[in-house]
């Protein structure tokens, strides 16, 4: 039985679900950190790390394909107790594995059982009524949240622990944060959705078309920015910048990450859902005009931070309008499915773009793929009928 949709439960709803979500992003966001941890633990070469990864992001995937499948028909305190289990159980597993391929199964199930929450947390936002405001909240918490293991996991616990610390460690959060699973709702919070279902015996297997437009733009959008991420340390060693330098951009840009998620909660709708598309696209150009003539940190600072802090607002909208698409919730827990072929895609097409040694092409790529959100939603809108 839910908890009646009111004010008080809604924040309650909105913060136990950006708090299960956050299980599904850690993974994600401490992969770099993990694999490196990984490197110097057991001595692996880059192809073996490679691997890793992206068998991490195969189980991601796969999970986050399935899930509009059965996201509706499984009690979701079940399915986050289930999922936080998994995960954690799988990072406690991988802390005492020294062969690479039981490193590369365990991997994958890491990648699977954190899309799975992933899924959750934004198909019970999608039931919510303010989606924009709902979804910046979501992103805010799990940004804030994983900022502060990121700093604290390397100094603190990989200096000394090496990556069996490490993963112990994340099994220990991932378990705190599935605490949740006490205040997640048991199912659907919108009864047209169970009637639907009940009506027909089962979910309807057809997203709406304008859901595969909302999708397919989001991922134009990933792709480019995605693509200008992976190399954002490269554009700065680049600039010779000293590692300090770059370590302070990275820690303030995954801050104003998670400041942009909890802006786009406060303004909501109130900018509009067309002008907000055009004000993102400002401020992407903006970063990329400072990192385009960035010869010291300053520029290049600037230029990250301000790319940042629109790209996240632009995630948050793009992501809002595909979960006003779909009435059922389903089109929105594939969102991190487009988060995923974005990242397979972003990075190799970067990497051809910046092979003669200029990253003028990578930064001329984010802009061209910054631009179709604006267009494409000042004439049309994912509105369901």
């Amino acid at each position: 039985m839910n908890l009646p949709v009111t004010p008080k439960n809604i924040f309650i709803f909105i913060l136990a679900a950006s708090i299960a979500s956050t299980i599904g992003g850690l993974p994600f966001n401490s992969l770099p950190v993990m694999l490196g941890s990984l490197a110097d633990s057991f001595n692996l070469d880059s192809r073996s790390l490679g691997n890793i990864g992206s068998i991490c992001f195969a189980g991601y995937l796969l999970g986050t394909l399935g899930a509009p499948f059965w996201i509706n028909r499984l009690n979701w305190r079940t399915l986050t107790i289930t999922s936080t289990l998994g995960t954690a159980g799988a990072f406690a597993v991988s802390s005492q594995l020294t062969s690479i391929e039981a490193l590369y199964l365990v991997w994958a199930f890491i990648g699977f059982f954190a899309s799975t929450m992933t899924c959750l947390g934004m198909r019970i936002l999608a039931d919510l009524p303010d989606k924009v405001r709902a979804f910046g909240a979501r992103q805010g918490v799990e940004l804030s949240i994983t900022a502060a293991v990121l700093f604290a996991l390397p100094p603190l616990i990989i200096a000394q622990w090496h990556y069996p610390g490490a993963a112990l460690a994340l099994a220990f959060v991932v378990g705190i944060l599935g605490l949740s699973a006490f205040w997640v709702p048991q199912g659907p919070l919108l009864a047209i959705v169970e009637e639907n279902e009940a009506m027909t015996g089962h979910s309807r297997l057809a997203l709406p078309h304008r859901s595969w437009v909302c999708m397919s733009v989001f991922f134009v959008f990933l792709v480019g920015n995605i693509a200008l991420w992976a190399f954002l340390e490269r554009i700065g060693a680049n600039l010779e910048l000293t590692g300090s330098e770059v370590g302070i951009v990275f820690a303030v840009l995954k801050l104003l990450g998670g400041a942009a998620a909890f802006f786009v909660a406060w303004i909501g709708d109130r900018a509009g859902v067309r002008w907000a598309y055009w004000i993102v696209l400002l401020g992407v150009l903006v970063g990329l005009l400072f990192l385009l003539g960035a010869d010291s940190f300053l520029p290049f600072a600037l230029g990250a931070w301000i790319w940042e802090f629109a790209f996240t607002c632009g995630c948050v909208f793009q992501v809002a309008g595909i979960a006003r698409s779909d009435a059922s919730g389903r089109a929105v827990v594939l969102v991190p499915a487009v988060f995923a072929l974005s990242s397979m895609v972003g990075p190799g097409l970067a990497g051809q773009l910046a092979a003669g040694g200029s990253f003028n092409g990578v930064l001329l790529l984010a802009a061209v793929c910054s631009v179709l959100p604006a267009l494409v939603y000042s004439f049309w809108q994912p509105i369901e009928n």
